[in-house]
């Protein structure tokens, strides 16, 4: 089988990073993959890196045009049983090339976020009438998807992210060197989140949580994973200004980190404070480690988390509640305990990434 991606993503979070992910998976089944993406891009450069086969084309609106010829010209070459993009705004791309090359190619669409907009016009049917499936990532972004775009029911199936549960599971000698490198000592409670540097990720209840928190205990330390994507600098900033004025000596922000599993091993509660997130995949992973976690109550979050099973939820945006729920998990060795294993077991048995990958092949064998 031979597989187009793309993903004209210039920025880099969630969804480029599970591009990635899905066509290493496709790569290890034998599976032929190329990858459309922006010039110089972050996901350019990732995957380059890993050796995929790449298309870099010039994203911008005026290059459409000849992007469009570029493309035709790689669809008449090539012999593509699949056309996938985890974008949808490819699809203006996408959809034309494969019209002018006379390819009748199935194509499929992640879609990985949600619309405000509505995009049921001529041309948005037009558009949509080409994709032979969406695959939406939670509830949340199927329910969103039928509502804003053209697209009936039969041609909407909901997929979640998948998890490397091998890749991401409890390892002792992970946490042994993780807690050494970041200097917490055996007493200590280490409470973290990981989100891209962006507004509405929770990083402001966070580090209003973290202020509360130390006012009555001594022995907790925070972390924060994670960097400003293109065009929130000035939002990062903000963030560690608040961090200052609050005066936490004891929070390290770590930046974007290739491997995070020693720092999610090393802590003993994440936190997930997104205030309207399609999946979760930062959540995903650490459940997968078998870490307790508290979690706002919205969105794609409640595919992933049961409360009072894997987690605790919280009143979404509101830190005083969020401070309570993790009292409660500091107060709770053994609540933590227990939510670690439920939330372990959760991922395995429903958001494993092998299981998700026979799902997207077998799809792809039935063309439908």
């Amino acid at each position: 089988m031979k597989i187009l991606y793309s993903c004209l993503s210039k920025s880099w979070g969630g969804m480029e990073m599970l591009t990635i992910t899905s066509i290493k998976q496709l790569l290890k089944r034998g599976i032929e993959v190329t990858l459309l993406c922006s010039s110089e891009s972050r996901i350019h450069t990732e995957a380059n890196s890993l050796g995929i086969i790449i298309h870099p084309l010039n994203s911008k609106i005026l290059e459409l045009p000849l992007n469009i010829l570029k493309l035709n010209g790689i669809l008449r070459s090539s012999n593509f049983d699949v056309v996938h993009t985890h974008a949808s705004n490819d699809l203006w791309l996408l959809v034309p090339s494969l019209k002018l090359s006379l390819k009748n190619i199935p194509l499929f669409l992640t879609k990985h976020v949600g619309s405000y907009i509505i995009k049921k016009d001529i041309l948005h049917k037009i558009i949509y009438r080409r994709v032979t499936k969406a695959f939406a990532i939670s509830n949340v972004i199927k329910e969103n998807l039928l509502e804003t775009c053209p697209l009936k029911r039969n041609k909407v199936t909901l997929l979640h992210n998948g998890i490397d549960v091998e890749k991401f599971k409890p390892d002792n000698e992970l946490r042994k060197n993780g807690r050494t490198k970041l200097n917490i000592r055996e007493d200590e409670i280490l409470i973290g989140m990981m989100g891209r540097f962006s507004q509405g990720k929770g990083h402001e209840e966070f580090l209003n949580a973290v202020h509360q928190l130390n006012k009555h205990n001594n022995n907790l330390k925070y972390i924060v994973i994670g960097e400003a994507s293109r065009g929130e600098d000035k939002y990062a900033e903000k963030i560690k200004d608040m961090a200052k004025n609050y005066n936490l000596r004891n929070i390290t922000f770590t930046g974007y980190l290739h491997d995070v599993r020693k720092t999610l091993a090393a802590m003993d509660i994440f936190v997930f404070p997104s205030h309207a997130e399609a999946f979760g995949l930062a959540l995903a992973e650490a459940m997968a480690m078998e870490l307790p976690t508290v979690c706002s109550n919205s969105d794609g979050v409640l595919d992933i988390a049961v409360d009072g099973e894997t987690s605790f939820l919280f009143k979404n945006k509101n830190a005083d509640d969020l401070t309570e729920k993790i009292e409660m998990l500091i107060n709770s060795p053994e609540k933590r305990n227990l939510f670690g294993k439920n939330g372990r077991d959760r991922i395995i048995n429903n958001f494993n990434l092998e299981t998700q990958t026979d799902k997207v092949i077998e799809i792809y064998k039935t063309k439908k």
